[in-house]
């Protein structure tokens, strides 16, 4: 397999790398690096394995860069990249998110066209495009009502996908995926500012009652789901859910991670964030009957994992491998 990987300096993108250049394919990386957070951070990541064989890497923007040169000889993508987070798309940063979300994805999906090599383009979608769902577990069924300006740009990506697929026959398939954690997480993400308070012993920020449910996926697990969406059988412009089946409040988070810390954590709750919902969770039978996809990691298990790589990073250890399974 020769992959384009979009975003492979990024949380799930770089990890994703990792996994497909163990298994003996090429990867070709996309990443601009943004200062959304620290580009340092990023480095890190690609530090794992930017020197393997099979691996070559372009900084660049996707409304920039030679797609043509970029797609030669590529027969998988996996388009990881995009402008993450709700709280920061609203105002005078939404047209960031309308370049990297969706005029991106566009200008990727009419590059595909023209490259006939590429035999399947898997789009890192968001579980942010349901809202406040209609029901739970929520099915890909259910109308998406996104609550954030991001939500909307996912969405309106993940249609292009679908249009591609059926009107130009690019094979698509999008992955909306549930509250992804583990190592490398982003440093604004919640597990992630969790884990890191509780090694400094200092106040973890809780926005909202921490009533909050969400269904957390292991990194791991959604790395399984792109590689099985990207060589097993789908139906083009196929959506499907990638979610951890956790279901579980914040504070119950917060429980779990004062039992591996071993000690109370000093908690500071503020109002609830804008476009923030009260609920996630998805079914999955989709991808389980479309590519024999399950979750496999715990949160209990995924959670000591993420702890397990931020403490040994905040000691002055090497970040490079991931902790986990």
């Amino acid at each position: 397999m020769r992959a384009l990987i979009t975003g492979v300096a990024g949380f799930v993108g770089s990890t994703l790398a990792e996994r497909l250049l163990a298994g003996g394919a090429e990867v070709v990386g996309v990443d601009v690096l943004s200062d959304y957070y620290d580009p340092i951070r990023k480095r890190a990541n690609l530090a794992a394995f930017e020197d393997r064989a099979g691996f070559s890497f372009a900084q660049d923007d996707l409304n920039a860069v030679d797609l043509n040169s970029v797609l030669d000889g590529v027969d998988v993508v996996f388009h990881q990249a995009g402008q993450p987070g709700v709280r920061k798309s609203w105002g005078r940063d939404f047209d960031v998110y309308v370049d990297a979300n969706v005029r991106a994805t566009q200008r990727l999906l009419e590059a595909c066209v023209e490259h006939p090599t590429v035999s399947r383009v898997v789009y890192a979608s968001s579980s942010s495009v349901y809202g406040e769902a209609e029901r739970y577990p929520t099915s890909e069924d259910d109308v998406p009502r996104p609550v954030s300006p991001y939500g909307v740009t996912k969405l309106a990506a993940e249609h292009l996908c679908s249009l591609y697929a059926a009107n130009l026959g690019v094979p698509t398939v999008s992955l909306r995926y549930f509250t992804v954690y583990g190592p490398r997480q982003r440093p604004d993400m919640a597990f992630h500012r969790f884990v890191r308070a509780a090694v400094n012993d200092e106040p973890i920020t809780v926005y909202g009652s921490g009533d909050q449910i969400r269904d957390f996926t292991y990194v791991d697990d959604v790395v399984e789901a792109n590689v099985l969406a990207a060589t097993r059988p789908v139906p083009p412009g196929a959506v499907l859910n990638v979610a951890g089946g956790t279901s579980t409040s914040v504070n119950e988070v917060l429980e779990e991670l004062t039992a591996i810390v071993g000690h109370a954590l000093r908690v500071e709750r503020h109002g609830k964030a804008l476009g923030d919902v009260s609920r996630t969770g998805g079914a999955t039978d989709r991808i389980r009957d479309t590519l024999g996809w399950a979750p496999r990691v715990s949160l209990a298990e995924g959670l000591r994992a993420e702890y397990a790589f931020f403490a040994r990073e905040l000691a002055g250890g090497s970040t490079g491998e991931p902790v986990g399974r």
